[in-house]
C-alpha cells in the first residue's frame, strides 16, 4: 500500500489507540508518533447490550467496544475539524469491525484503507512494513 505524505495512521484495539503521522514520501513511509489521544469510552458501543453472564463470561466486552466506539470518535473529529485528510486504519478485526459501525460519512471519505490485525504492541517498522504488504 503507497500512502501519501501527510497520511493518519491510526493503530488500534480494544485499549490502546497510536496515531502516526507519515512525513515520508509515498514510496517511503516515515511514520511519525503523534499524541496519544485522551478518550472518552462512556459510548458503550454496539456490544453494551452483551451483559455478562454464565452464557456470555467476557465481561470486557463491552468495555473493549465502548474504547472502539471512542476511538471512531476521536477520528471522526479529527476529520469533521479537518485535522486529517487521509487516514489507513490498522485493528484487530474485532476492534475494526466495531470502530467501522461509528465512523461518519465525512471520516469514511477520508479512509484510504485499513487491516484488520492487532499491531497495537508493535515497533513502528513493523506497522510500516505491514502497511507495504497491504
Amino acid at each position: 500500500m503507497i500512502l501519501a505524505n501527510g497520511t493518519i495512521v491510526a493503530v488500534a484495539d480494544g485499549k490502546t489507540l497510536k496515531l502516526f503521522h507519515n512525513k515520508g514520501t509515498e514510496t517511503q513511509l516515515e511514520l511519525a508518533p503523534m499524541a496519544e489521544p485522551s478518550l472518552d469510552a462512556g459510548n458503550a458501543g454496539s456490544g453494551a447490550r452483551h451483559q455478562s453472564s454464565s452464557a456470555n463470561p467476557d465481561s470486557s466486552r463491552g468495555d473493549e467496544d465502548a474504547f472502539a466506539a471512542a476511538s471512531a470518535e476521536h477520528l471522526n473529529q479529527m476529520a469533521l475539524k479537518n485535522k486529517l485528510e487521509h487516514l489507513f486504519v490498522i485493528a484487530d478485526p474485532r476492534t475494526l469491525g466495531e470502530m467501522r459501525k461509528h465512523y461518519h460519512a465525512n471520516l469514511k471519505g477520508k479512509i484510504v484503507g485499513d487491516l484488520a490485525k492487532d499491531l497495537t504492541g508493535h515497533s513502528v517498522e513493523d506497522i510500516a512494513a505491514a502497511i507495504h504488504k497491504a
